[in-house]
C-alpha cells in the first residue's frame, strides 16, 4: 500500500509538465474556435493521440498509479487547458472505466482497445446510463434488455440522454434494465458493438458550456448483441440477481448496482476536472489583477480584490487535497466511510463555479466577453455540478453515509 503522500515523485512530475505543455501549447490556442464551433475537435484528439495521451496505455499508466494521483493530475493539467476540449479527450475515459469495473477480462481486452483507435484512426466511446426521466434517480431506468435464450442474445429497447459522445462513438457502453422487480439492483452494462443495427443519434444538444464536447441521446431500437457483450457474463449476472432477490425478500443491505460503479469510480477525477477549470480562472483573474491599473495602480493593491484572490487560491488548494485523498483512498481500497468520493466532487465541483464566477467579477467587464477566458470557464464549470450525480445528490449520499439513515 502507497503511503499518502502530498508530493509528486519524479515520474508524476515529469508526466505532469508534459501534460501541461500540451494543455497550453495544443488545447488553448484551438480552445475559442471549437467552444463556437460546438463541434468535435477531431484534430486535436488526433494531435493527443499521436502524443500517446489519447491511448489506453496512457490511462492504464495513470489508472494503476499506486499512489492515486496519477488520474486527478491528468485531469487538472487538460482541463486547466479548456474543459470542452479536455472532455472530448477523455470522454472516452468514462465507458473504458464501466468495462473494466464490470467486465471479464477478455472484455476488457477485447473492446477497450476498440474504443480508442489508433492515432492514424481516433474512435471514441460512450457510457450511456442517463434517461429522459431517469438522471439522478436511475431507480427509475426504462430501458430494459431481454434475454433471448434461443439465440444466445439480448434484446434492448430505450433511449439514453446526455451521453457524451453519444451516437458518434464506435463503442457503446448501455446501462439497462434486466429485472424490473428489483428496481436499482436489477440493472447491467452492456456493450452495444460498431455497426449495430438499431443503435442510432438522437437529438444533440446546444449546451451552456463544455460545447467542444459531443453530448447527444442514443436510441435503441431492438438492438440485438451476442450474450458474450454483458460485462461480467450471464452466470456472474445471475448469482447477483439472486443475492438481490434473496437480501429484498429479507430487507437485507443494498447492492451496488453497475452504473453506481462506475460513478463511484469516477467521482473523484470529476473533482480533479474542477480543480483545473477552477485553477486556469483564479490564474487568469490573478494576472489581469496585477497588471490592470485603476486609479494610478494595479487592482490587487486594493483588499477588495487581494481578498477575494486569497479565498479563490484557498479553495482551489482545499478542493485538491480532497480530490487527491480520495483517489488515494480509492486506488489502495480504503472504505469511503465518510463519503469521501462525493465530498471531493461536491466541493471541487462547488469552487469550480465559485472561482470562476470571482474571475469574471475581477475583469469586470472584459471578464463579461469573449475576448477572455474566464466567461468560458465560467460556462464550463456549471457541469460539474451536475454530471456524475448533483451537488444535490452528493450531499445526500454523504448524509445517508454519516448518518446510516435512508434520507430523502
Amino acid at each position: 500500500m502507497a503511503e499518502f503522500t502530498m508530493e509528486l515523485n519524479d515520474e508524476q512530475k515529469e508526466v505532469r509538465d508534459w501534460l501541461h505543455g500540451f494543455a497550453a501549447d495544443v488545447i488553448r490556442p484551438a480552445a475559442a474556435e471549437w467552444d463556437e464551433r460546438e463541434e468535435t475537435p477531431w484534430p486535436v484528439i488526433q494531435e493527443a493521440a499521436k502524443v500517446g495521451i489519447y491511448s489506453l496505455d496512457f490511462y492504464a499508466q495513470q489508472y494503476f498509479d499506486p499512489t492515486g494521483l496519477g488520474i486527478p493530475m491528468a485531469m487538472e493539467e487538460l482541463f486547466w487547458g479548456d474543459a470542452g476540449i479536455a472532455l472530448s479527450i477523455v470522454g472516452t475515459g468514462l465507458a473504458a472505466v464501466g468495462v473494466l469495473a464490470n467486465g471479464t477480462e477478455e472484455q476488457i481486452g477485447t473492446w477497450i482497445p476498440q474504443m480508442y483507435g489508433d492515432a492514424n484512426d481516433v474512435k471514441v466511446a460512450a457510457f450511456c446510463s442517463s434517461e429522459p426521466d431517469a438522471g439522478s434517480d436511475v431507480a427509475s431506468m426504462r430501458t430494459r434488455a431481454v434475454y433471448d435464450e434461443a439465440k444466445d442474445e439480448w434484446v434492448i429497447n430505450g433511449t439514453k440522454t446526455w451521453a457524451t459522445n453519444g451516437g458518434i462513438a464506435n463503442v457503446h457502453v448501455v446501462v439497462a434494465v434486466v429485472d424490473p422487480e428489483l428496481g436499482s439492483k436489477g440493472h447491467a452494462s452492456f456493450i452495444i458493438p460498431p455497426g449495430t443495427e438499431g443503435c442510432s443519434q438522437g437529438q444533440k444538444f446546444k449546451k451552456h458550456g463544455i460545447r467542444a464536447s459531443h453530448t447527444a441521446e442514443v436510441i435503441l431500437d431492438n438492438v440485438r448483441v451476442p450474450g458474450s457483450c454483458l460485462l461480467g457474463g450471464k452466470e456472474k449476472l445471475d448469482e447477483r440477481l439472486a443475492r438481490a432477490r434473496e437480501r429484498a425478500k429479507a430487507g437485507g443491505e443494498r447492492v451496488k448496482n453497475a452504473a453506481m460503479a462506475t460513478f463511484e469510480a469516477s467521482r473523484p477525477a470529476v473533482g480533479a476536472m474542477a480543480v483545473g477549470t477552477a485553477r486556469a480562472a483564479y490564474e487568469v483573474a490573478l494576472d489581469y489583477a496585477k497588471t490592470r491599473e485603476q486609479f494610478g495602480r494595479p487592482i490587487i493593491d486594493n483588499q477588495g480584490v487581494a481578498f477575494q484572490l486569497a479565498d479563490m487560491r484557498t479553495q482551489i488548494d482545499a478542493a485538491r487535497l480532497l480530490v487527491w485523498r480520495a483517489s488515494w483512498m480509492a486506488v489502495n481500497g480504503k472504505p469511503f466511510t465518510a463519503a469521501e468520493g462525493s465530498m471531493s466532487k461536491l466541493f471541487a465541483s462547488e469552487t469550480a463555479k465559485k472561482v470562476s464566477a470571482q474571475a469574471i467579477q475581477i475583469l469586470g467587464g472584459n471578464g463579461y466577453t469573449r475576448e477572455y477566458p474566464v466567461e468560458r470557464m465560467h460556462r464550463d464549470s456549471a457541469i460539474y455540478t451536475i454530471f456524475e450525480g448533483t451537488s444535490e445528490v452528493q450531499r445526500l449520499v454523504i448524509a445517508r453515509t454519516l448518518s446510516g439513515m435512508a434520507i430523502r
